[in-house]
C-alpha cells in the first residue's frame, strides 16, 4: 500500500506538503496540489484513517439509533442520514432501540466508550411514555452531542430536527373544512402517547374548535385489531365523511375499511395520512399524505450534527423541517387553491 512517505520522495516534496495539499489546504499551490493528488490517485493511495483519528481526536463516525426500520419514514430518514454522512466523510453505526427503553439505553452505553463521535436519534415509545431521560442527559454531561428528530425531549437541551406536527394537521384539518365542506372528521392513531402524537392531535382539536365541530378521535395503541376496530367505529358512526391518520399505516387501513362497508371514496369520504414520496402508491384510490421530508430531516440531522462538532457554538438548534400537503385520489377536492 502506498504511504505519505512514498508520495513524497517520488514527489520530491516534504510529507508535511503531500498531507497539506491531500488536504486542500490553503497553503499549499493549486499547482502542487494538482501533482500530488494525481499521483496519489495514480498509485491508489488510501489515507490511514485510524492514524488520522488518532491524529485528530475523531473517529469520523456517526451513531444512530432509530426505534425501528420497518417505519417507512425512518428508513427514509436513515436513507438521508447515511447519504449526507458518507458525503461528508464520515461512517455511521445503527443501533435499532425497538422502541424499548432498556435497547435504547445499551445502544447508548455501547458506543459512548469513543465508537463515535456523536448521536442522531428518534427517542423509543418506551422512553416517551415512562419520560425517562438520565441516560441521555448522560451521554450530553460527558460532552458527547446528540441531536434528536422527530420524537424529541423538551426537558433535554440539545440540537433537534423536528416537522412542526401541530401545524401539518392543523392545516389538513383546516383544508378538509374549508375546501372539501367536510363535518365529521375522525382522527385515528397509535402513536397518542408519543411527543409527535400528541402534537398532532392538539392541531386537529384547534382546527375543530374554530369551527365549533366535534371531535371524534380512535386512539388504536391496544387494539389488537386495528381493520376490526376502524371498521367497527366506521360502521356505529355512519356520519364520518373524513379521515385524518396520524401514522404511517392507519390511513391505508381505513381507506380499505371504508370501501368494505361499501363507501365510494372521496365522494363519500376524504382520507388523509401521513406518509413519504411513494406512500400513495401503496392504496387505491391513491392516498393524500403529509408528506414529512423524511430525506431532509436525515440531511439537516447530519449538517447540524456536525456543525455541532466541528464549532465552538453553544447555544441547541431547533431546526423545523416544513411538511407539505400533497392531496390526492383520496381527497374530495385534489387541488390546493
Amino acid at each position: 500500500m502506498t504511504t505519505l512517505k512514498e508520495l513524497s520522495k517520488l514527489l520530491n516534496i516534504s510529507v508535511s506538503t503531500v498531507s497539506k495539499a491531500l488536504n486542500d489546504s490553503h497553503e499549499i499551490s493549486d499547482t502542487t496540489k494538482k501533482r500530488v493528488n494525481e499521483l496519489a490517485e495514480k498509485l491508489n493511495y488510501k489515507p490511514n484513517r485510524i492514524a488520522q483519528q488518532l491524529k485528530n481526536n475523531k473517529t469520523k463516525t456517526i451513531g444512530v439509533i432509530l426505534p425501528t426500520v420497518t417505519n417507512p419514514f425512518f428508513a427514509e430518514v436513515l436513507h438521508g442520514i447515511e447519504m449526507a454522512a458518507t458525503n461528508n466523510d464520515y461512517d455511521i453505526i445503527v443501533c435499532l432501540s425497538n422502541e424499548t427503553l432498556n435497547k435504547e439505553k445499551r445502544s447508548l452505553e455501547l458506543l459512548s466508550n469513543g465508537s463515535v463521535d456523536g448521536f442522531i436519534m428518534a427517542v423509543a415509545r418506551e422512553g416517551q411514555v415512562k419520560n425517562e431521560i438520565n441516560h441521555i442527559q448522560t451521554i450530553l454531561d460527558s460532552k458527547i452531542p446528540v441531536l434528536m428528530f422527530d420524537r424529541v425531549v423538551n426537558e433535554i437541551n440539545c440540537d433537534k430536527v423536528i416537522v412542526d406536527d401541530f401545524q401539518s394537521v392543523y392545516e389538513a384539518t383546516e383544508h378538509l373544512i374549508e375546501k372539501e365542506g367536510r363535518k365529521y372528521i375522525l382522527l385515528v392513531s397509535n402513536i397518542e402517547e408519543l411527543s409527535v402524537g400528541k402534537l398532532r392531535i392538539k392541531g386537529y382539536t384547534k382546527a375543530l374548535e374554530e369551527h365549533d365541530l366535534k371531535s371524534n378521535i380512535l386512539k388504536l395503541d391496544n387494539a389488537l385489531d386495528v381493520e376490526e376496530s376502524i371498521y367497527s367505529y366506521l360502521s356505529e358512526n355512519t356520519e364520518i365523511d373524513a379521515i385524518i391518520s396520524i401514522d404511517h399505516i392507519t390511513g391505508i387501513v381505513a381507506i380499505n375499511m371504508a370501501k368494505k362497508m361499501g363507501r365510494v371514496i372521496p365522494n363519500d369520504m376524504s382520507v388523509v395520512g401521513f406518509g413519504y414520496e411513494h406512500t400513495e402508491l401503496l392504496s387505491s384510490p391513491k392516498i393524500s399524505i403529509i408528506h414529512q421530508k423524511a430525506h431532509n430531516i436525515g440531511e439537516m440531522s447530519v449538517k447540524l450534527l456536525l456543525e455541532r462538532l466541528n464549532t465552538e457554538h453553544h447555544k441547541a438548534q431547533t431546526i423545523i423541517v416544513p411538511s407539505e400537503l400533497k392531496l390526492s385520489e383520496s381527497s374530495l377536492n385534489n387541488s390546493i387553491s
